[in-house]
């Protein structure tokens, strides 16, 4: 009845905890929420005002499928600005997201068989992304001793003829690791097509983060609008990838999605535009930065172990071994007894076992709710 390549997706096991804590709480549960990577911010309203002129002027057509020029241009000189590098906007397809990123620059670049390396742990959906486009994932093991950092010697060790991609994310999920320039410099010249997961840039409390393309404009970067500002049920992100690559990712994007959503793309010009924007932007990362070093702080007053803190993006894996080795039930258990949501490693790769993600992406209050109900949950259970 099913295809064979569906059968074997696998549950995003982060979605399967939030989606039981709603269960409970439509029961009348009070539930602490670190389990998903979604900003507890409203959308800042001169990107909301953008997308009601634009709806209130008809902007509600296909656009061109690769997205409207504006947003291409201002995409293209929001990296030059950054980053300094050249990007022109018949290299950058804009989409509803990165998700749908992911999926075509994978149909485009792998046939059955190919192979596209990645670390473990990983973003949790990554895996699914290449073995649903036919290809294989191969994995580098990072460490938590080593602030998993990826080594270019390891992902050297790696490369075989069937190696068609290296894919990165940084500032990473679930980590919160930002690539050192050095290691990223040496990942970009290892031959394969890199394919670089942007998505948390902005949000970094340590350092800067780097674009894939200050070292090597052969390689792909995949970036968006859900984290940064607060846009996740807007669903818009974009692909700036080789000018070789970009016409057969728009012919896909043509024929799977057509466009995004015309008026949210008016939304993501306001962003990278407005200087009102600037402001909560400032504002939302200032916050991130307090919540971390304020959950950091708990959680090491609990007795765990994080020896390099993390630097990026609103996450925290968290070494739970000593109570645990199962971390999928260890998360369950800490939803029903505690009423407290937490991703289970195991989503993330087989080294991110025994370990659990927390996001902070929720308020003070929460967080410090959070890790009462933990604390006292782990000295009932230690």
């Amino acid at each position: 009845m099913f295809s064979q390549r569906a059968s074997e997706v696998t549950p995003f096991l982060v979605m399967e905890v939030l989606e039981e804590a709603e269960r409970m709480a439509r029961e009348g549960a009070r539930i602490v929420h670190f389990e998903v990577g979604e900003p507890d911010f409203d959308t800042p309203e001169c990107i909301t005002q953008a997308a009601i002129r634009a709806l209130s002027e008809g902007k509600t057509h296909y656009t061109h499928s690769m997205g409207i020029l504006p947003l291409r241009e201002a995409i293209c000189q929001h990296y030059g600005q950054r980053y300094g590098v050249d990007v022109t906007p018949e290299q950058v397809i804009v989409m509803q997201g990165t998700s749908p990123a992911l999926f075509t620059v994978f149909a485009a670049i792998l046939e059955p068989g190919d192979e596209v390396i990645l670390s473990n742990p990983h973003y949790a959906c990554y895996p699914n992304y290449i073995r649903f486009a036919g290809g294989v994932p191969v994995y580098v093991d990072i460490r938590e001793e080593d602030g998993y950092q990826l080594h270019p010697d390891d992902i050297a060790r790696k490369i075989t003829p069937r190696t068609r991609a290296i894919l990165i994310n940084s500032p990473a999920n679930p980590t919160g690791v930002v690539l050192s320039a050095e290691r990223m410099a040496g990942i970009a010249g290892l031959g394969p097509l890199v394919v670089s997961d942007e998505i948390y840039h902005g949000l970094v409390y340590e350092g800067r983060e780097h674009s894939i393309l200050e070292y090597n404009p052969q390689s792909c970067a995949l970036n968006g609008f859900s984290k940064l500002y607060a846009m996740t049920g807007w669903r818009l992100g974009y692909i700036i990838a080789p000018p070789g690559l970009a016409r057969t990712l728009q012919k896909i994007h043509q024929n799977f999605f057509i466009s995004a959503n015309a008026f949210v793309q008016w939304g993501g010009l306001a962003a990278l535009r407005d200087p009102a924007c600037q402001t909560d932007l400032t504002r939302m990362q200032a916050t991130y930065a307090e919540r971390r070093a304020f959950m950091l702080k708990r959680l090491q007053d609990l007795g765990l172990r994080i020896p390099h803190p993390p630097t990026g993006a609103f996450y925290m894996l968290v070494n739970f071994k000593r109570y645990c080795r199962d971390s999928l039930s260890f998360a369950f258990e800490l939803l029903h007894e505690a009423r407290v949501a937490v991703a289970p490693g195991i989503d993330f790769g087989t080294n991110a076992e025994g370990y659990l993600r927390f996001s902070y992406a929720t308020s003070m209050e929460q967080i410090a709710e959070g890790m009462d109900r933990l604390g006292a949950y782990l000295a009932g259970n230690g």
